[in-house]
Order: structure tokens, then C-alpha cells, then sequence
């Protein structure tokens, strides 16, 4: 059950490092808090949740825009959600309105989820195949 090893300061053995999910490759969380505020553009491979203020593009492969979020511009990723404000273009395959959001964008997607609620402004377009 417990065993002990020659030299308790040696590196633990590869074996014993956690792994990543195949194809996860570098991919991470990042969060922008709710006291940030950023001009520009923001790429990720990972995902990005967003409780501050974007005043710019975004672009990952999961993004999330939390009840205190707001973002200005263009919104591109596999899985878009949003549960504040939107105000400019989404791009996504999955695309998720929560109850609390507030979007005034034109969205192309290839499904959509629309809670009781959400106020949209703009137009819906499926996106090609």
C-alpha cells in the first residue's frame, strides 16, 4: 500500500505525473475578472470565461460570458454561452442564450439554445455545411 523510496527529494517517475486528455494538447482555462477591463484582441485554444469588459474580438474554443460580462465586438468558438451582454457578431457552433443574456448581434451557428428570458437583437443564420 505505501512504500518508500531511496531518496524522498527525488522526482516522481513519469508514470506518476497526471496526463492530459488526448488531443487536450496545451489548451487551458483563462478568466478575466470582473474588475478587468481589455482593448484588443483576445485568442485562446482553450477556454475563456469573461466576467469583465471586452472592448475588442475574442476568439477560443469555448467561451463564456458571465452574468457581469460585456463584450464589444466579434465572438468566435466552438461552444459560444452567454449569460450577459453581447453587442457585435458570434460565430460558433454551439450557441447558448441563458435566461439572463442580453445580445444585440447577428449569430451564425449549427445549434442553438434559447432560454426563457434572453432578449435577442439581430438576425440567426445556420451556419453552412
Amino acid at each position: 500500500m505505501f512504500s518508500k523510496t531511496a531518496d524522498p527529494t527525488a522526482m516522481p517517475t513519469d508514470s506518476s505525473r497526471p496526463t492530459r486528455p488526448a488531443g487536450a494538447g496545451n489548451a487551458s482555462k483563462s478568466i478575466l475578472g470582473n474588475d478587468l477591463k481589455v482593448t484588443g484582441e483576445i485568442t485562446s485554444a482553450g477556454t475563456v470565461e469573461v466576467y469583465g469588459e471586452i472592448d475588442g474580438n475574442i476568439a477560443a474554443d469555448i467561451v463564456t460570458v458571465g452574468q457581469e460580462g460585456r463584450i464589444s465586438g466579434a465572438v468566435k468558438g466552438r461552444t459560444v454561452e452567454v449569460k450577459g451582454h453581447v453587442d457585435g457578431k458570434i460565430t460558433s457552433e454551439e450557441f447558448m442564450m441563458r435566461a439572463t443574456a442580453q445580445v444585440a448581434a447577428d449569430v451564425t451557428y449549427a445549434t442553438v439554445v434559447i432560454e426563457s428570458g434572453a432578449q435577442i437583437e439581430g438576425r440567426f443564420s445556420l451556419a453552412k455545411a
